[in-house]
């Protein structure tokens, strides 16, 4: 509101709140905090503070160490700078003037911000009452506009995002227009605690890092291993019958592969360092698995007749994600990904993506997930993007991907930045139970790794032609796909994901034995159990299976044995007496 107009434009004032005008409320809340920040504890530096999907942060350059207990005093000096409604100034500057201004505050990360802009970029800071920071906006007209925020958490953050770069603190906070839209969220915040997959995937016995294997490699115990084998089977299954073939590529490949690729030159920063031999090739941990399947197509000639051409493999990949953003399954440096490759011609992406987008509806569905959008990732203008330069083949293969989300009557909508270095992408956005946003599956157009990496197929003009490769990943990760599922279900997974379905309790150990024939009955119908005849309570046996969100709870004792039954308690409605072994065997099936 505050910027000029400087020439005749239509200008319209849209209502409060759009997306746009929370991300400035925020924003705003952000400069409020650094003020108090730097009021409250001298000699701290500022470096970025932006608004995000959830709030906004400020890293901050520091002697003092911010810790929670810090909060009560910065929230305290915002709310009477908010209190004082100052305005938000705009104020466009030269680029000397910047410099001379933040050098004389001895602000060292906004003079080497400045000194990185393009020279034509515009540069300009904001002021409210005394404060005034580097910024291009935009923001709420004064501070008395920035409604109700709260302090959430500290957390260390590289300058720039680079490791070899000082480590700053970041303080995070959020922002809404009324208190009840920030309680509310705050609600949200408390049961994504309750729901974490870190703290859930411990107590339920399911995965588990350690410092002696390395940080972002998970190791999965027996139960989080069946969860894993579950899910990889489903999906597997479900693809053989949409007519995908099944391959397996090894683990590591040599660089050249990569450099042909494109790999090499564009995704580098997130593979690890080479293996070299003294008198052999340089090799390295796989980060994808496109170059490896298309070696594959390569094995053989090909024609027409023979595409599409579907290889999917659950693979193993290897990224050197930095170590502060590591977290849990989510974002992890060993990941399994539900991987296909569809050698195609161009005529045949409009079916090819309409079969991944069919079996992508089915396997979502499944999983409980029917709230999702389709992102189109395009490729971005900003100078220095990596993305291989071929404007004809992003060109077209933007067009296809569009015209095969149109044909399939999909809606969806653009975002410029998010596609792959080597083509566009349909990115599925689905909410969990929470409200957060998550990429689940991807459908990927590439026309220019295939031409690199000498893939071709005889058409029906007997000459050469190169094919189309479509990406697709179903659930994305393994690791990814399970931390959502254990939040999205608080780890209560239904019957047929639960790694343990039942568990049989015997009252006494003169009970074993019955309780050990049930095992036997349900295990060779293909159920999941497991008997607890450990010395103690059945009370306990009992809250210790609740606690591990076990679906069925089998107690056996004299009076179960002689009616051939079991005494029922399940997980959705507690205790349901005696039921016949072959009676809940059927129950379960039908359930299944």
């Amino acid at each position: 509101m505050s910027s000029p107009v400087a020439a005749d434009a239509p200008v319209e004032v849209p209502p409060f709140l759009s997306a746009e005008d929370l991300a400035a409320l925020r924003h705003s809340a952000s400069h409020v905090m650094a003020q108090a920040v730097v009021e409250l504890f001298p000699g701290t530096k500022l470096a970025i503070g932006p608004s995000t999907d959830e709030g906004f942060y400020y890293d901050l350059d520091s002697p003092h160490t911010f810790t929670a207990d810090d909060f009560d005093a910065i929230e305290k000096r915002m709310g009477e700078i908010i209190k004082g409604d100052f305005a938000f100034e705009l104020k466009p500057v030269s680029r000397e003037e910047a410099l001379e201004h933040f050098r004389k505050e001895n602000e060292i990360y906004k003079v080497d911000l400045i000194e990185g802009f393009p020279p034509d970029e515009p540069v300009s800071y904001y002021q409210h009452s005394t404060f005034s920071d580097l910024c291009r906006g935009p923001h709420v007209p004064s501070t008395g506009k920035i409604g109700a925020y709260k302090l959430l958490s500290v957390a260390g953050a590289y300058w720039r995002g680079d490791e070899s770069n000082k480590m700053l603190q970041r303080i995070y906070g959020t922002a809404y227009a009324t208190k009840a839209e920030l309680d509310q969220h705050l609600y949200r915040l408390e049961e994504a605690k309750k729901r974490d997959h870190r703290k859930l995937g411990k107590e339920l016995n399911l995965f588990t890092f350690s410092d002696e294997i390395g940080p972002g490699i998970p190791l999965f115990l027996p139960r989080g291993e069946m969860l894993r084998r579950i899910m990889e089977t489903y999906v597997r299954d479900v693809q053989t019958r949409y007519g995908y073939d099944h391959v397996w590529t090894g683990h590591i490949v040599k660089e050249e592969l990569f450099r042909k690729s494109g790999h090499l030159e564009n995704y580098i920063d997130v593979m690890f360092p080479p293996m070299t031999d003294t008198d052999g090739p340089t090799y390295r941990l796989k980060p994808m698995n496109c170059p490896s399947h298309m070696t594959l197509f390569n094995t053989r000639l090909h024609s027409y007749r023979d595409l599409p051409a579907r290889f999917a493999e659950f693979a193993t990949l290897y990224r050197y994600e930095k170590t502060g953003e590591l977290t849990g399954l989510t974002r992890v440096r060993a990941l399994t990904q539900d991987d296909c490759h569809i050698f195609c011609t161009e005529e045949q992406v409009e079916s090819e993506f309409g079969l991944a987008l069919r079996l992508i509806h089915e396997v979502l569905d499944r999983y409980g997930f029917s709230d999702y959008k389709v992102r189109l990732s395009m490729r971005g203008t900003e100078p220095g993007g990596k993305y291989v330069a071929d404007d004809e083949k992003w060109e077209r293969a933007t067009s296809a991907l569009r015209r095969a989300l149109e044909a399939n009557a999909v809606e969806y909508y653009e975002a410029p930045g998010e596609a792959a270095f080597y083509g566009p992408k349909a990115d599925f956005q689905t909410k969990d139970v929470l409200g957060r946003e998550w990429t689940a599956s991807t459908i990927q157009v590439d026309f220019i790794q295939p031409a690199r990496l000498g893939c071709e197929y005889i058409g029906e003009d007997g000459k050469p032609h190169t094919p189309v490769v479509l990406h697709r990943a179903v659930t994305g990760t393994t690791e990814r796909f399970l931390g959502l599922l254990i939040e999205q279900y608080a780890g209560a997974f239904p019957l047929w994901l639960s790694p343990v379905q039942a568990v049989i309790i015997p009252i006494a150990d003169r009970h074993n034995a019955y309780a050990q024939a049930v095992l036997d009955r349900m295990k060779e119908a293909g159920f999941r159990v497991e008997v607890d005849t450990r010395n103690e309570k059945t009370g306990y046996k009992i809250r210790e299976a609740q606690l591990q969100k076990t679906p069925y709870m089998l107690v056996v004792g004299d009076r179960e044995i002689e009616a051939g039954a079991v005494s029922v308690r399940s997980r959705e409605k507690g205790d349901e007496g005696s039921i016949k072994v072959d009676a809940l065997m059927a129950r379960m099936k039908s359930e299944l």
